[in-house]
């Protein structure tokens, strides 16, 4: 299995438009991010995790050329605003596998309606297949066993998604105790880890280091990084051993 940072920037990605922050100035490709999402490949499946404003540019990239499903963690519109770029892979696949709560189909048919539409279909829109996550309910991708695993992000219920060893979680505040129960025995952690000072809806550095510390996985990475958490190359050098910062590129095999 491997698993490719998409993006790991927040919801106006890195450089922000018109800021003169130097981060945003920053000549370093790592402090150069997209918004956030990862693609886990497994057994010749692509699975992608979000699709936010970039996902074209990020599919180019990373040249991927097919889509096996497409899993949401929630509705803001930096994991979900891209979704109208799947119809490259419709066109050559036809409807397109996607995993998400009731309440996030439910937003995603009020903002993409004519993807969702049975009939008077617009004949270049996609079709996607439906399958809806229910916490507590594993589900199968060709083999490969997931595990959502619920967190809040502030009021907000999100989904992270284990896969065998790895865990995603992105936008998380707080998660029940019978939530971490889950994360046990991780080779690979993934978590938000938004800046240094505190945030309503996520975990800024210290948190994220405090939570590691509880589920203590193998080897981390922090994604969901604002330009004010500092440099890739700064920060990297202050982290614990085996806790890192993910970086837009970067692939990890497992």
């Amino acid at each position: 299995m491997k698993i490719t940072f998409l993006g790991t920037g927040t919801s106006q990605g890195i450089p922000i438009i018109g800021s003169t922050h130097p981060v945003c100035k920053s000549d370093d490709p790592r402090d150069r991010r997209l918004r956030v999402s990862a693609l886990i490949e497994h057994d010749g499946f692509n699975y992608v995790i979000d699709c936010g404003p970039d996902f074209r540019q990020q599919m180019l990239r990373e040249e991927v050329t097919h889509l096996d499903a497409l899993l949401f963690t929630h509705e803001h519109a930096d994991h979900t605003a891209g979704l109208d770029d799947i119809r490259p892979f419709f066109f050559r696949q036809g409807d397109i596998p996607i995993y998400a709560h009731h309440r996030v189909v439910g937003e995603l048919k009020k903002r993409f309606d004519y993807i969702f539409k049975t009939e008077d279909r617009y004949p270049g829109a996609p079709a996607v297949a439906i399958t809806e996550v229910v916490n507590n309910e594993s589900f199968d991708l060709n083999g490969l066993k997931v595990q959502p695993v619920n967190v809040m992000h502030a009021d907000l219920q999100v989904f992270g998604y284990r896969f065998e060893n790895l865990a995603y979680l992105t936008d998380v505040k707080t998660i029940a105790e019978e939530e971490k129960a889950k994360l046990k025995n991780l080779d690979v952690l993934v978590v938000n880890a938004l800046r240094e000072e505190p945030h309503y809806s996520h975990f800024n550095l210290e948190e994220a280091l405090d939570f590691v510390a509880e589920i203590k996985p193998k080897k981390t990475y922090f994604t969901h990084i604002s330009h004010l958490l500092g440099f890739h190359a700064e920060v990297e050098q202050k982290l614990p051993e085996n806790v890192h910062l993910a970086y837009d590129g970067l692939t990890l095999e497992l």
